[in-house]
């Protein structure tokens, strides 16, 4: 077992709305080891880019824990904070979007720095902007240019520049990639194991796609309407799949076959569950061919069926 950077303890988020308490994030409970990826996957508006923000004290917590080193950082002041920032960071998912339009790369990833006051010397400033531009593969010669000059790719290699300007130990990637195109993709996502290699850092990896994941991530954790349902080393998760809802996940991955083209594809059928004041119990229930009554008495907990294989389902209770 790895060393644990960055773990959560029953983490949740509720959002007010007009109807009830939105539960995005509902007692998460994950561990992020130092120098490895634990990749969250799931479908649009089950929770990912909620936990990688509360995770990083972008956004307020309802209740429980995110220890960093083994440190709550909730109960961290304004100051202590701001350091804290300097070990945590995100790369977001536009890269358009995430960028000011009126600042030039420089200014972009020098940033960080002058906010933190971690190099206060132009000269000095400038080199840290070239050799952080040199590191991401962005040639010296775009130093002056806006965003909006650059292509999707170039941009995405910005925001990385920018996440290392403060040397994290831990970055949230908030679907890197999704904006990019299938070439481009690879690119970045290379740089991003590169890197990881070279500076010994620690990913969340927030994605929906399944093929990206199991290529980057050493765990990976299945999130569905705001709660972790199967949680698994990579090669187990795509070898074994438990859950249901993983299964039916895996099976609408793409097989790039002609051979598979009879292969019939098994749909989630049923209504989607409201997230607002959720009813007990499992939350695919209303879509799992293997509900029952089980499955609506009581909230499920992750267990661990299999060494390191954790399920959310009555199936393994």
């Amino acid at each position: 077992m790895g060393t644990p950077l960055v773990e959560t303890k029953d983490l949740k988020k509720y959002f007010h709305t007009p109807k009830g308490e939105l539960h995005a994030v509902d007692g998460v409970n994950i561990t992020i080891n130092k120098g490895e990826t634990l990749g969250v996957v799931g479908e649009s508006g089950c929770g990912k880019s909620t936990l990688g923000r509360v995770l990083l004290r972008l956004l307020d917590h309802t209740s429980g824990e995110v220890l960093f080193e083994g440190k709550n950082i909730f109960e961290y002041n304004k100051k202590q904070m701001l350091e804290m920032r300097k070990q945590m960071q995100i790369i977001f998912q536009d890269p358009y979007a995430s960028l000011n339009p009126r600042m030039t790369v420089s200014e972009i990833i020098a940033e960080p720095m002058k906010v933190c006051k971690t190099v206060t010397n132009k000269v000095e400033l400038s080199n840290r902007v070239s050799e952080l531009m040199d590191i991401v593969g962005l040639a010296e010669r775009f130093v002056n240019t806006y965003p909006h000059e650059l292509d999707g790719g170039r941009r995405q290699r910005i925001g990385i520049a920018r996440a290392l300007a403060l040397n994290p130990k831990f970055i949230v990637c908030d679907e890197p990639v999704s904006a990019l195109d299938v070439s481009i993709q690879a690119q970045i996502l290379n740089l991003m194991m590169d890197l990881q290699d070279e500076m010994g850092l620690s990913y969340m990896f927030i994605t929906h796609d399944l093929s990206v994941v199991k290529h980057i991530s050493n765990e990976i954790a299945v999130m569905y309407l705001g709660q972790c349902v199967e949680r698994a080393p990579s090669d187990e998760l795509f070898k074994n799949p438990m859950h249901p809802y993983t299964k039916a996940l895996l099976d609408a991955i793409p097989v790039p076959n002609l051979s598979g083209r009879g292969k019939e594809r098994k749909l989630i059928k049923g209504e989607v569950t409201s997230p607002i004041n959720p009813k007990p119990g499992c939350r695919f229930a209303a879509r799992c061919p293997f509900a029952s009554e089980k499955c609506t008495n009581h909230d499920l907990k992750l267990n661990e069926v299999q060494p390191g294989h954790f399920v959310a389902c009555t199936l393994f209770e």
